[in-house]
């Protein structure tokens, strides 16, 4: 083993040969350089890991070439990999394992694309739903990609994210909030692949901003003009409005387009919603061989697991009349053996003719929700029928059960406006005494 100063002076004095010759240095065991016969000249350190010994098998470094580092310092890097290996560290497993940990982004990218492939072929295992998986994909390359995707998973601080969360939380907070749930979901996964640590998550703990949650439930007046509409758009059709674009003008706009009918299943599927409560991709995604007429039942596979969706009366009479033509799905679309995507378009103009531009297609759950509360069911059974996974989630309805509440705020307001008016009702002021003892 040729051995000599790895030095400006050392190195002037080394040529190229016609194979590799390696190197070590005079001063400093396990430091070492190799040349190969194309002149190249590369610094690396040899160690034996743990107790070492002649027993441990070598390993080697690489540090870099002489035209990336100069000797001095490649020294210095040797020796402080040296010293990491006297205190029991192993530098070479560590860089493999480190090369071996996926960016953000590609990981991310991989991992959505086997969860959307479960979601489409084996929906009953699906840990994602594919709604959701399009709105992961919309903020992996809208906001989280560009901040921290070129990172390694376990490279990422909880700083990063905080700070990605605050800026997208100055004009979204929503969007921040559903980041932050985006990245925990990603380094769940990648704990179980054993890519981080176990427990490493730099989006846990980061304090996420408060969402007021929508709420849009339609009167019954309102729900009379939906149906005024849907019966319109099958029949009459969907009159054509131009686009809007606030602040320009159309330069051609076209002249007599026809209405736009919708087809019997879009129909059906607007009101299969509105009768069940159901969610969207629950109906659209409905197979026949899953619809139990005889029972009223629609087993589905939602974001919640495997449930049984009620279906009443008007539900059942929809299905009884819906053709089934060459498609497992209840209700068809353009590509027979493939679920319908949405129903944006024909909603759009629905929601038009109703005068509820407003109006979400998932407040049509919300409505069934509100009128079955009205009707005395009990939130325990709400939860059931809309198929929630927490009871926190149907908390969102319990002041619509405040009956009784209501109905007592009623008579005193009753009774104050009426003895304040002096022509109804009475008011009976509480003595002293009673008055000091409550």
């Amino acid at each position: 083993m040729p051995t000599t100063k790895l030095t400006r002076r050392g190195l002037a004095g080394i040529t190229p040969a016609d194979k590799r010759v390696v190197y070590y240095d005079e001063d400093l065991a396990g430091f070492a350089m190799r040349v190969e016969p194309t002149g190249r000249m590369t610094y690396f350190v040899e160690y034996r890991p743990g107790a070492g010994g002649r027993g441990v098998v070598k390993k080697r470094l690489t540090l870099g070439t002489t035209a990336e580092l100069k000797p001095e310092e490649a020294r210095e890097r040797a020796k402080t990999f040296l010293a990491q290996v006297r205190l029991g560290s192993d530098p070479a497993t560590a860089k493999a394992k480190a090369k071996r940990v996926p960016t953000f982004a590609k990981y991310a990218a991989a991992h959505l694309d086997a969860m959307d492939e479960i979601a489409q072929n084996h929906p009953e295992q699906a840990t994602l739903r594919p709604g959701s998986i399009r709105n992961y994909r919309s903020l992996l390359k809208r906001h989280v990609g560009p901040a921290i995707g070129s990172c390694q998973l376990d490279a990422i601080s909880r700083d990063e994210i905080k700070r990605l969360h605050t800026r997208i939380g100055k004009t979204s907070p929503t969007t921040a909030n559903r980041c932050l749930e985006f990245i925990g979901s990603i380094y769940k996964a990648a704990d179980h692949a054993g890519h981080v640590g176990e427990g490493t998550n730099p989006a846990r703990g980061i304090k996420a901003y408060k969402e007021r949650k929508r709420e849009r439930f339609l009167t019954p007046q309102e729900l009379a003009r939906l149906g005024e509409a849907i019966r319109k758009a099958e029949t009459t059709g969907i009159p054509y409005e131009p686009p809007s674009r606030p602040g320009k003008k159309a330069k051609h706009v076209p002249k007599n387009v026809p209405p736009t009918i919708i087809d019997q299943y879009t129909a059906a599927a607007l009101r299969l919603l509105i009768f069940s409560g159901a969610r969207l991709r629950e109906i659209l995604h409905a197979k026949w061989a899953d619809v139990d007429m005889s029972r009223g039942l629609l087993t589905v596979f939602s974001k919640t697991g495997r449930r049984h969706i009620v279906l009443p009366a008007p539900a059942l009479e929809i299905l009884v009349d819906l053709p089934r033509i060459n498609s497992p799905y209840v209700i068809r679309s353009s590509v027979p053996d493939q679920p319908r995507a949405d129903l944006n378009r024909p909603w759009r103009g629905i929601r038009r003719m109703a005068g509820l531009p407003d109006l979400r297609i998932h407040d049509l759950r919300h409505s069934f929700a509100s009128v079955a509360v009205s009707g005395g069911a009990s939130l325990p059974m709400i939860g059931a029928l809309l198929g929630h996974g927490s009871p926190t989630t149907t908390q969102r309805y319990a002041h619509l059960a405040a009956d009784p509440v209501r109905a007592a705020a009623e008579a005193a307001a009753g009774a104050i406006a009426g003895a304040m008016s002096g022509t109804k009702g009475k008011i009976t002021l509480i003595r002293k005494g009673a008055e000091d003892a409550a």
